[in-house]
């Protein structure tokens, strides 16, 4: 179980945002925690990506190599 201090202000606007969502401030807060991570970790991804990158393809390389690239 965990448990945070949200302060005030937060805690209003996602009492708020619980309200006009329908759910519970604990749902809502469970949502934003899973889908925060998840973007956390898409993030981190793209770092690791942007400082190595790998081999770079065209639009007509990947057209190609996906078999989608009939030529002219």
């Amino acid at each position: 179980m965990l448990s945070i201090d949200l302060g005030p202000e937060i805690e209003e606007r996602l009492r708020a945002l619980a309200n006009r969502a329908g759910k519970t401030e604990a749902e809502l807060a469970r949502e934003l925690v899973k889908y925060g991570i998840e973007d956390l970790g898409d993030i981190a991804i793209a770092e690791q990506r942007l400082a190595n990158p790998g081999r770079r393809l065209t639009s007509e390389e990947v057209r190609r190599e996906l078999g989608w690239y009939g030529g002219n």
